[in-house]
């Protein structure tokens, strides 16, 4: 069976992100770049699934900037056979938008056909969470999202999901897109004699034009704030001090 496991290039999550002082975007000069953690548990997955002895390919995607080769690259090294750069930008402030990734992934679908897509339930960029869902609405194909277990067994995936209630299982027929969730696994680091055979690892690289998809953008960025800085907490010296402010100053009960 073939993987595609999509992966995105974004801002190190242990990096502060900074908004530009006229607030059109986000401050990315000299911020270090990494994997979606997201889809690094996906590609680890893929990874699980393929020692398994249940995947024989595992393809990463990115679509984006150039720079994504060094994310592809990073995938290459934990353990993926082949990467595939879209090109679809020049401009590293320049987000493309889910459905346009999805119309992208579904293009590359369509030329590997692979029988699963496992997707990071989102990027923690954009925190849009919706690539995944338009990539199933656009083959027709079943999906299952929040994946923290995951199981295949031959043309079916039994997911065990996170919900608010708690925990759902449910299986899907293959071919399946999943997006994955944080308690998913934890995705290994890439050693260095990997990392250099993941140079030697063929990438191939298309841009939107080659597969015949427009990525016009639907959407503007009016503009981008700080989030307001956390008021002061309040001591109280008493239990019925403390209801009385929820009730008469909080109005929480």
């Amino acid at each position: 069976m073939k993987v595609i496991v999509p992966v995105k290039r974004v801002i190190d999550y242990n990096v502060k992100v900074r908004v530009k002082a006229d607030g059109s975007g986000v401050d990315l000069a000299n911020v270090k770049m990494s994997m979606n953690p997201f889809d690094e548990i996906a590609v680890e997955q893929a990874i699980r699934l393929k020692e398994a002895g249940k995947v024989e390919e595992i393809i990463v995607v990115s679509v984006g900037v150039k720079q994504s080769q060094e994310t592809l690259r990073t995938a290459l090294a934990m353990g993926a056979d082949r990467a595939i750069l879209i090109e679809a930008t020049d401009d590293v402030h320049n987000d493309i938008e889910p459905l346009a990734v999805a119309k992208l992934l579904k293009a590359v679908i369509d030329e590997e056909h692979p029988r699963l897509v496992l997707c990071g339930k989102q990027a923690i960029d954009n925190d849009m969470n919706a690539t995944g869902q338009m990539l199933s609405a656009l083959l027709g194909w079943s999906q299952a999202t929040y994946a923290s277990e995951l199981d295949i067994d031959g043309d079916k995936a039994t997911v065990t999901r996170e919900v608010d209630g708690g925990l759902q299982t449910i299986k899907v027929k293959m071919p399946a897109i999943i997006t994955v969730d944080l308690r998913l696994n934890e995705p290994r680091y890439a050693s260095l004699p990997n990392i250099m055979r993941a140079k030697k690892k063929p990438m191939d690289e298309k841009s939107p034009a080659d597969l015949g998809i427009d990525i016009t953008p639907r959407l503007t960025i009016v503009s981008t704030t700080e989030p307001a800085e956390r008021a002061s907490g309040v001591k109280v010296a008493n239990v019925a001090e403390l209801i009385s402010k929820l009730k008469d100053e909080a109005g929480v009960i």
